[in-house]
């Protein structure tokens, strides 16, 4: 399977693809030829069983070493997706309410007149604590108790129920700690004894020390936000994102200001500790069955689907949507159609059908499925996209699958 890149030369798709799936390929490979791909992964199940599995490019952006098929990718915001299912699975056991109070089940979360706020908020981005104004050092966000402690004290940004708006990192500590509240687990430990390894997959938050030299580098440029996440700094040479850093989005991102630059993102430390919102490592077969494993049985995996009809139209069904309050802050109208920790196929998470979901990262990186047509995606890379919305790559790619198996992408 051979294309030509960006620069004439020879690209190779190495992998598994069924019969009827070359659009896919082709698909593929015209994005390494477009110029806007490294190194990249992607997969497709249909019903339970893998029909495409392929990757292609380079490791890393010196060109030494292959992409090859053991190749690992921090994935960011796909991670949520992940972490999403913990809940759902909890709830579907019977094991946790979504509607009653988070303090119900984190004491600690009863400040500043959160007492009642529900579960359920956190999951729909709704709890308004998308940002902490206490300042944290990348070391205390590592730590985790110190960014639980920064959310407990936090009050809303705005009345939580009446708005959401994107927690991009705060979503994983919310989220994680009333699974540990639950379980006595970490959210990265109950994901890995509970979700990963039943399905066999290779998917972590919180990656082990011996895997590190597998993930490949993201290729970036750095996103500068000063240290205090108060203000901008480095004058007119400063990143833009620098420039609005006393907004609600530029806050969202840096946590306390702890998250400072993307470039250091590829380091071992972010690997190791667990972020559930941004700090997955996966590849894309793993996300495609993961995805897969939702809405049905999947090849050597458990008989039952993850998720019961019941709580997979729970977990689809669109609770909340409209325009997003921290991108609004940016004076971007970002509408959003969100389940329950999950995005529903709308203009800006571009999934195809009506009925798909799942979440995407920053970057790129996505894993969703589609019930009705009983497919799952994944999709991963390290050549980061500066697009919002729209990304070319992805809607290509989802436009062929959706062509090869008799349908048509609605949102792509």
């Amino acid at each position: 399977m051979s294309g030509l890149g960006a620069d004439g030369a020879a690209i190779e798709a190495h992998g598994l693809l069924e019969p009827g799936f070359e659009p896919v390929r082709d698909a593929f490979l015209h994005n390494f030829a477009k110029g806007r791909e490294l190194g990249a992964a992607f997969c497709v199940h249909v019903g339970g069983r893998k029909v495409v599995d392929i990757w292609a490019g380079y490791f890393d952006e010196a060109g030494t070493r292959p992409y090859g098929d053991d190749a690992l990718q921090l994935v960011f915001s796909t991670t949520k997706g992940a972490t999403a299912i913990c809940a759902n699975v909890l709830a579907q056991r019977g094991e946790l309410d979504l509607d009653a109070p988070v303090s119900e089940y984190w004491p600690e979360f009863a400040k500043e007149s959160k007492e009642a706020l529900p579960v359920r908020y956190l999951l729909t981005h709704q709890a308004g604590l998308p940002a902490v104004d206490r300042h944290l050092s990348p070391e205390e966000l590592w730590a985790w108790d110190p960014a639980i402690e920064a959310l407990e004290a936090q009050a809303p940004f705005w009345e939580p129920g009446t708005a959401h708006g994107y927690h991009a990192v705060s979503y994983g500590y919310l989220v994680g700690e009333v699974v540990r509240r639950v379980t006595g687990r970490s959210l990265g430990t109950f994901f890995a004894e509970e979700i990963a390894r039943p399905l066999g997959l290779e998917f972590y938050i919180g990656l082990p020390a011996e895997l590190e030299a597998r993930v490949s580098p993201l290729a970036t440029e750095p996103i500068d936000v000063p240290a205090d996440g108060s203000g901008p700094e480095g004058g007119a040479g400063a990143n833009a994102l620098a420039g609005f850093a006393s907004t609600l989005l530029a806050r969202a991102l840096s946590m306390g200001g702890a998250i400072r630059d993307v470039a250091y993102l590829n380091q071992r430390e972010w690997h190791a500790a667990e972020v559930p919102a941004a700090n997955g490592i996966t590849n894309a077969r793993s996300l495609s069955r993961l995805y897969a494993a939702l809405i049905g049985p999947v090849d050597g995996g458990p008989s039952q689907p993850l998720f019961e009809p019941a709580q997979l139209e729970k977990a689809r069904t669109v609770h909340t949507s409209g325009p997003d309050q921290v991108f609004a802050s940016v004076g971007m109208p970002l509408e959003q159609r969100i389940g329950l920790g999950f995005w529903r196929a709308n203009e800006f998470a571009q999934f195809g059908g009506e009925g798909a979901f799942g979440h995407s990262g920053a970057g790129g990186s996505y894993g969703f499925c589609d019930p009705e047509l009983g497919l799952s995606v994944g999709y991963v890379m390290n050549k980061m996209s500066a697009s919002i919305v729209g990304d070319p790559r992805a809607r290509r790619l989802v436009n062929a699958v959706y062509q090869c198996v008799g349908s048509e992408a609605k949102y792509s």
